[in-house]
């Protein structure tokens, strides 16, 4: 189905948060009401890539909510580069940014895609790279049904946020939906031992998960650069949907 945008601000404990909103295009005037997803970006915010993973989601049928990740840290509107430059100034705000912050922000994208006026209420989350790790943390708020983690960076080491003690993995016991972890086993930023370490966590605190590894590198799934896999993109947002569409739909 066709799709249409916008953008709002969300208002947060640290300030306005600018997010964009992709949804179905009303068919013949039908109100239709559709489930809502946060979807949680990359380091480098709302870059193209991340903008067509809103697109293609919300064209499945869904209202995705993309908020800015470092809103009270860049401009609104910031896009951080695809280079060195700009890996290091993401990098550089993951650690400069409270974890209370990150879980507010999550609730306050929640709490816009329950009270939307096309929502019928039923909440997910995705997220890639940094965006993996806080769809996790997101997927402790009870009203969440199914989350997706796409390489999820530094859930193992607990180094998120400022004093990089995030506690994630202790606190996975609080998620009551359906967890989807989808790992390039060619990642180098989260290892074999990382990713068993998690798994075992998951494993110990009973939550009901699927676990899937392929053989690819970090940002496999982002269509532009060298590490970009569409086939294997395209089979993992296949378990993605599949995933959603139970859970949600």
């Amino acid at each position: 189905m066709t799709i249409t945008e916008e953008v709002v601000s969300l208002a947060t404990p640290t300030g306005e948060m600018r997010t964009l909103i992709s949804l179905p295009a009303s068919v013949n005037g039908e109100n239709a009401h559709y489930p809502g997803i946060v979807l949680f970006s990359e380091i480098f915010q709302i870059t193209g890539p991340i903008r067509r993973t809103a697109a293609w989601l919300a064209g499945q049928g869904f209202i995705v909510a993309t908020p800015e990740v470092y809103h009270e840290l860049e401009p609104a509107g910031c896009v951080l580069p695809y280079d060195q430059a700009g890996a290091e100034k993401g990098n550089a705000n993951k650690t400069a940014k409270e974890i209370s912050s990150y879980d507010a922000d999550a609730r306050a994208a929640l709490d816009y895609l329950a009270a939307h006026s096309q929502s019928t209420g039923k909440l997910g989350v995705m997220g890639i790279c940094l965006g993996g790790h806080l769809a996790f943390r997101a997927a402790m708020n009870p009203d969440v049904r199914a989350a997706v983690c796409f390489y999820a960076t530094d859930i193992h080491k607990g180094s998120l946020g400022k004093g990089m003690s995030d506690g994630s993995l202790a606190r996975a016991g609080e998620i009551r939906g359906e967890l989807l972890h989808i790992w390039g086993r060619q990642d180098p930023h989260v290892p074999l031992e990382g990713r068993n370490l998690i798994h075992a966590k998951l494993e110990e605190a009973g939550v009901n998960f699927q676990w899937l590894e392929v053989n690819g590198q970090h940002a496999f799934l982002r269509d532009e650069g060298a590490r970009y896999d569409p086939e294997l993109a395209r089979i993992c947002l296949g378990f993605a949907l599949d995933m959603f569409r139970r859970r949600l739909c």
